[in-house]
Parts: structure tokens; sequence; C-alpha cells
């Protein structure tokens, strides 16, 4: 179910007047598959023109963060087929650390894709701010990791960041939803797995650390701190978009159903 937004937004038709858009998880896409067959077969319901965007790791980097950097999920073929088909490519530069010669060492594959419908996730300040000021055609996304929990630090990140993401327990708490500004500006979870009730989100750190070839000890909250394990999660997004939000981010389950890709 967690990756068929129809059945996520209850089979309600979309307003004539803002349609919901999506970017999707390139997470654990078989070398061979082309993106384009992947999303008509994972991604069903989601007709390819409400696909703003699908994310994933092109060329080895450093910088990535969120998930362990292992191989190549989106191949050249791919990232070409997503521009054929008017789909931008996100690129998950998510990691906590970032050096100014990090950036440098980064500035081919950032100019290779330096393109208005492609965008790069952040958490790291510096590193938006050094994308922002020498790549301005991408939008420049906070992440989710960056937990903006706070009105104070959303208005704050806007300083900063194109559009952000927020954690999906906010999903659940309609009137700060509805207060918030700049609602074009804010990507929302469809979907979500063990995050969504994670006390702590301190696996991202250590996989931060691994990604940089740093080695430690993965982490992970759930042996330190009790939650309740739901599985994988789909939200109303009729009720979201009666809020006034529009784009949504959208994994596919894991085996087990316990998180998502």
């Amino acid at each position: 179910m967690s990756d068929k937004p129809e059945s996520c937004e209850n089979n309600t038709p979309e307003s004539n007047t803002a349609k919901s858009t999506y970017t999707i998880s390139a997470r654990g896409k078989a070398d061979h598959q082309s993106v384009i067959k992947f999303l008509k077969q994972h991604f069903a319901a989601v007709p390819l023109g409400q696909v703003e965007s699908v994310f994933g790791f092109v060329e080895p980097s450093t910088l990535y963060g969120g998930r362990f950097y292992l191989m190549r999920q989106l191949s050249e073929r791919d990232t070409g087929l997503l521009a054929d088909h008017g789909i931008g490519l996100r690129i998950p530069f998510t990691n906590h650390f970032a050096t100014k010669e990090e950036f440098d060492a980064n500035r081919p594959l950032l100019a290779k894709y330096h393109h208005k419908r492609n965008s790069i996730i952040c958490t790291n300040d510096d590193l938006a701010y050094w994308i922002k000021q020498e790549f301005p055609d991408y939008d420049i996304e906070a992440s989710v990791i960056k937990n903006l929990l706070k009105p104070e630090q959303i208005e704050e990140a806007f300083g900063l960041y194109d559009t952000l993401v927020l954690p999906m327990v906010l999903n659940d708490d309609e009137a700060f939803l509805a207060a918030l500004p700049h609602k074009a500006r804010i990507r929302l979870f469809a979907n979500a797995g063990c995050a969504y009730t994670c006390p702590a989100r301190i696996c991202y750190k250590s996989i931060s650390k691994f990604n940089k070839g740093q080695g430690g000890e993965f982490k992970c909250s759930q042996d330190l701190k009790a939650r309740e394990m739901q599985g994988m999660i789909d939200f109303d997004l009729q009720r979201l978009r009666n809020l006034g939000f529009h784009k949504f981010k959208l994994l596919r389950a894991r085996a087990g159903d316990q998180t998502g890709y």
C-alpha cells in the first residue's frame, strides 16, 4: 500500500487548481531496470506527469547521507531518461559534515547535473550556501534530517533553502501545518517508515561518517529508547491538500514493511 499514493489519498479527486506532485525514491531499483519502468512498476498509481523528481545516488561522493552509499542508484541512462521525460533529478547531499575542499572536489558532479529541473537535498547549511552561490539553477532543499520542528526554525531555513522537507510527525498536527507560511515551498511525506516514531534519529550522523570512509559504529535509537514500531504508514493526502500542501515525498516499503527505501 505504501507505494500507491491513490490509496493514501482515499481515491479522492484532486483539486483542479493544484495537482499534487511527488518526489519518488529510486532506492532499491535493480541495475538492469530503467528508471521509467521502475516508476511504472512500483508507483503505477502516480501519473508520470505528476512525478516532479526522482532521488538517488549518482556518481560516488563523500557528501551523500541518509543511507549508506554502496552503489550508484541512478545510472547515466536513468538520468537521461528522467531529463527526456521532464522529470527532475534530486541528489541527496545530506551528509552532516562538509568542508570547502569536499565542495571543490564535487564541482564536476554539480556542474554535470546543473539544471533548473534538478535539485540538491542538503542537511549542512554551509554546503547549501556554497552550492546556491555557484550553481543557482538548482533547487536547494532542506532535508528532513534537519528536523525542522519549530516555526522559528522553519522561517530561518526559508532564508537559505528554496524548499523544505518537514518531519513526518508534523503531518499529525493540523493546527501547526495550517499556520505555516509558504506552503508551496514545503514538502510533506506521503508515507513513512521507522523515522515516523523515532525519538532520536542518531543513525544519520553515523551514516554520514561511514560515507566519508571514516568507519565507526552504526547507531540506532531503537535499542536505546522505547518506541512503537508501526511499519510503513500511509498518510491521508487529501487532508494535507486541504491544508494547502501539494508537494509530497514518496518512499517504497522495504522487505518486512518496517521502513522505506
